[in-house]
């Protein structure tokens, strides 16, 4: 049974995740306002926005080894109101020479709070022990999707993109001061009667298949969330309204699944639930490549939504019973992967795209789901106790 101070740090956490989904959606619906305010060429949007992946994989990495001497709590109470300041720097930017270090700063303090917030997830599953995962990330889809309804708002009152960015992240400061002091100290992230080991190592081997999972999944997630309007328009002649079908139906899968993911896990376990992900996601990538018409490539998008939603949640709680301390180091190191599957994702199926067609690209991220199937086993892994 959860104790008080157990559900305190479960709602607090639930409060970080959702600061987060707000403030990485305010920047991303602005992408191409972004362009038009600083009078960008598409090539030279794309190296601009490589700055986030690229910096928030230094960010997660700089985490876990921040968060592993002084926990996560103190590392998000910093870098969460960091995201907003950087949010709002963005917006205000006249000129590319202050929209770099803007989100340079924003991919720095993403990849951070990424990091730290999965670290306070897990260790509330594991106060709990029961799966919560899904939960706080179906909350970071709630808020982010409640992030982009505001800037349709806005654009619609015709308010100031320097106004539309900064409004939520008075929310987002809020937010992050409220859950701060609530979240799990160091202490309470610890893993309970577990010596670290002499030698300090991670058993990094198991954690193998958690990272490649993540770098895969964010791959076809990074297909679907840069190109499936491009797709539905250019393979399948889609007007603009009918193509943009297309991503909120795979985001609005994502949430469905994410909603009822943790009662599922905690019947079938991850492993289960990661295999079956796999395969959807599969079937919905080959849905993509031979769809004949418009509706069933929106339905076959929707699929891949349902298969990947689950796999981030519980690459996160594997990795955290694979850390024999409770550092958050192991869980930092797979975040890692997020930012290299979604650069990876980018260039992949847009250079497939340039080279041959938007069919074949999508073959890609068919291929790599196949893959997670076969990488379900490492999604529950025995919990790693170090010997003193």
């Amino acid at each position: 049974m959860p104790s008080p101070r157990d559900r305190q740090a479960r709602t607090a956490t639930f409060v970080v995740y959702g600061v987060q989904g707000l403030s990485f959606a305010t920047v991303l619906v602005q992408v191409a306002s972004l362009q038009t305010k600083l009078e960008l060429t598409d090539g030279a949007l794309t190296l601009l926005l490589l700055i986030v992946p690229v910096f928030a994989g230094v960010g997660s990495v700089g985490a876990g080894t921040f968060a592993a001497r002084y926990g996560s709590k103190l590392l998000l109470r910093v870098a969460q109101p960091v995201v907003a300041l950087a949010v709002v720097l963005t917006g205000l930017a006249p000129s590319v020479p202050l929209a770099v270090p803007a989100l340079l700063l924003f991919g720095l303090a993403v990849g951070a709070v990424d990091a730290g917030m999965n670290m306070q997830g897990v260790a509330v599953e594991r106060r709990y022990g029961t799966a919560v995962l899904n939960g706080f990330h179906s909350l970071w889809s709630v808020l982010s999707l409640a992030g982009a309804l505001w800037a349709v708002f806005a654009a619609d009152h015709r308010t100031s993109l320097a106004v539309t960015m900064a409004v939520p992240m008075v929310l987002a400061v809020a937010g992050s001061l409220y859950a701060g002091p609530k979240l799990c100290t160091i202490s309470e992230e610890k893993v309970e009667n577990v010596v670290e080991a002499p030698t300090g190592k991670f058993p990094w081997r198991p954690i193998i298949p958690l990272c490649l999972a993540m770098g895969f999944l964010y791959i076809g997630d990074a297909a679907v969330s840069n190109f499936a309007t491009v797709f539905m328009g250019k393979a399948l002649l889609a007007q603009d309204s009918v193509a943009k079908l297309a991503y909120s139906v795979y985001q609005g899968a994502t949430l469905a699944v994410r909603l009822g993911g943790d009662v599922a896990v905690r019947r079938y376990g991850p492993a289960a639930i990661v295999r079956l992900g796999g395969a959807l996601a599969t079937l919905g990538f080959l849905g993509v490549v031979v769809a004949p018409s418009q509706p069933l490539a929106i339905v076959a998008f929707g699929l891949t939504g349902l298969g990947l939603s689950v796999v981030a949640p519980q690459s996160f709680s594997a990795a955290g019973k694979l850390d024999p301390a409770g550092t958050g180091v192991a869980i930092a190191r797979v975040n890692l992967f997020n930012y290299v599957g979604f650069i990876v994702g980018a260039a992949l199926i847009g250079g497939l795209a340039d080279a041959v067609d938007w069919r074949v690209a999508f073959v890609a991220p068919l291929l790599l789901a196949g893959v997670i199937i076969v990488l379900a086993p490492g999604f529950a892994p025995k919990r790693a106790v170090a010997k003193a």
